[in-house]
């Protein structure tokens, strides 16, 4: 743990969290623009009412925070990896619904899908500058894909979307909070912290 306490590794930190943040900040942007055109190349209601994604955690935290910086890191990249899947099965089901018919679309979602992939590798590096390594993905596919109408795949699309952009400003959050000296700040627990 000495080397990730020492001044280079801090500084290594400061510049992963930071180049983070802009990662985070241009998802949601492509974010919140894909939704926009989702909703209007699926023939949704911007306001339509979707209830939880299953397999997709809420970006809302209890007690956020109280949370330490692995906490942090660790919850994103949760996430990240269930985003990673759910978007690569919206993926696959855009292009069997509409074939080539809304490449647009197509190419909006799956340079999201990158970003995202992309997002949870610089987590994963994150973490193996505290020498705690990322957790293995076994068994970390995507949910069995449940029989829905097409019309629920569009809302569970409209969900995955929405919930996404709400972790991107999470996530942003979260890094800005570990650049920041004093408690919940340190990616490792202070024996203060520990349970």
């Amino acid at each position: 743990m000495a080397a990730a306490d020492s001044p280079s590794a801090a500084l290594l930190r400061r510049d992963l969290c930071s180049r983070g943040i802009r990662l985070a900040g241009k998802m949601r942007s492509d974010v919140v623009e894909l939704l926009d055109t989702y909703v209007e190349r699926q023939g949704l209601d911007a306001s339509a009412s979707v209830a939880a994604v299953e397999g997709v955690p809420a970006a809302a935290a209890e007690r956020w925070d109280e949370q330490t910086g692995t906490q942090r890191l660790l919850e994103n990249l949760a996430a990240y990896r269930a985003f990673r899947a759910l978007l690569a099965q919206m993926l696959e089901e855009q292009r069997e619904q509409l074939g080539e018919a809304d490449a647009a679309l197509g190419r909006a979602l799956a340079a999201v899908l990158l970003q995202v992939s992309a997002f949870a590798y610089h987590l994963e590096e994150l973490l193996r500058l505290e020498s705690c390594g990322p957790p293995s993905e076994e068994g970390a596919g995507p949910p069995p894909s449940p029989h829905l109408s097409l019309f629920e795949r569009k809302l569970r699309g409209l969900g995955v979307l929405r919930e996404l952009a709400q972790w991107a400003v999470r996530s942003a959050r979260d890094l800005r909070q570990l650049t920041k000296p004093g408690p919940g700040s340190s990616l490792a627990p202070s024996p203060a912290e520990s349970p």
